[in-house]
């Protein structure tokens, strides 16, 4: 069953190109692993390719909630489209997964909604205020996913 994303933006930052991004990302989560994790407050998060029917990562800023659940946001950094590892996560939530520290295991996306969305968004602009001025680059509603672990 897949997830229901906000519309993408009229306008937005500019970003360097997907292949630019995708080098990056890989970049990132060898970083990532080669220190356990260690590098702030990220995790990585495996989705299936909506598109291009492969694996793909993305390193996030993630905001704990608990032992067993993280929001992460879907800024991509102010631009007008949503970030392809949310259209990823929405079209197939049963092949998402995360890796926290050295630890890897199967995450239920939520997409938060409502108040639910304006709470954690207090909270995470309070805790990180970088996104606060992503709102004011674009005019798409950016997303919360709540990741929570199963199992």
């Amino acid at each position: 069953m897949a997830l229901e994303i906000p519309p993408n933006g009229s306008h937005g930052a500019r970003m360097p190109p997907g292949a630019m991004l995708r080098v990056g990302a890989g970049v990132m989560a060898g970083i990532y692993r080669l220190t356990g994790g260690l590098v702030g407050h990220s995790l990585l998060l495996s989705t299936f390719g909506a598109r291009s029917g492969k694996w793909r990562i993305a390193s996030l800023r993630r905001f704990d909630e608990g032992d067993a659940a993280w929001l992460v946001v879907a800024s991509a950094g102010g631009q007008a489209k949503q970030p392809s590892w949310l259209r990823n996560l929405a079209h197939d939530p049963d092949q998402v997964w995360a890796e926290v520290g050295r630890h890897r295991f199967k995450v239920r996306p939520e997409i938060l909604h409502d108040e639910a969305r304006t709470v954690a968004w207090r909270r995470i602009v309070a805790e990180a205020s970088q996104f606060g001025g992503y709102e004011t680059k674009t005019d798409r509603e950016i997303p919360v996913v709540r990741l929570a672990r199963e199992g």
